[in-house]
């Protein structure tokens, strides 16, 4: 089994993702779950690519953190 991080952003007319372990694996959709689906797709197709090509699959070393930012605009400009 393998895990891997994956990165949603909303664009202007739905979201994409892409998987920063998984160089070039990317997918779009108009919901948030559709893009997720697709991602799911995406990447399955992808470690399939790199075992028909005996190429190693990428262990994931990516994650992610909020980080919480106190202070009022005024201040940064």
């Amino acid at each position: 089994m393998y895990k891997f991080m994956i990165v949603l952003e909303q664009t202007g007319r739905g979201y994409s993702a892409y998987s920063p372990d998984l160089p070039g694996c990317v997918a779009t959709g108009s919901t948030k779950e559709e893009t997720e689906q697709n991602m799911y797709g995406a990447i399955e197709m992808h470690i399939k690519g790199l075992l028909e090509d005996d190429l190693p699959i990428p262990k994931s070393r990516t994650s992610s953190e909020y980080v919480v930012f106190k202070c009022h605009a005024q201040q940064i400009a």
